[in-house]
């Protein structure tokens, strides 16, 4: 996840959210037929956690394509953390079922 300041975004920071958002995708496809409604990120400028769901990180994540910076947040109300997990975990989970899907096919 990126965080943008106002100011136009390098190729390099487009490129990364662009991959953010191919990751998003597989990680919902994945993820939501067993119950998980988004992810959730700590946040450095609140020191909360913040739950979101598919729908709502992609439309953070195209904001900041668009205008550079993040949108103002707020916690969500009173979320389920059992259905959210972060980054991190959906990252590994995705690499392990591809890897899975790969070591079936040889």
């Amino acid at each position: 996840m990126h965080e943008g300041s106002g100011e136009p975004l390098s190729p390099e920071d487009r490129e990364e959210i662009l991959v953010d958002l191919e990751d998003l995708e597989v990680f919902q496809t994945l993820l939501e037929p067993r119950g998980i409604r988004g992810l959730v990120v700590d946040c450095a400028d609140c020191d909360c956690e913040h739950y979101f769901g598919w729908e709502l990180l992609r439309g953070n994540l195209r904001h900041l394509l668009d205008v550079g910076s993040t949108r103002v947040h707020e916690p969500a109300f009173d979320p389920d953390p059992a259905d959210y997990v972060s980054w991190d975990y959906a990252q590994g989970f995705a690499d392990a079922t591809l890897e899975a899907a790969r070591e079936e096919e040889s």
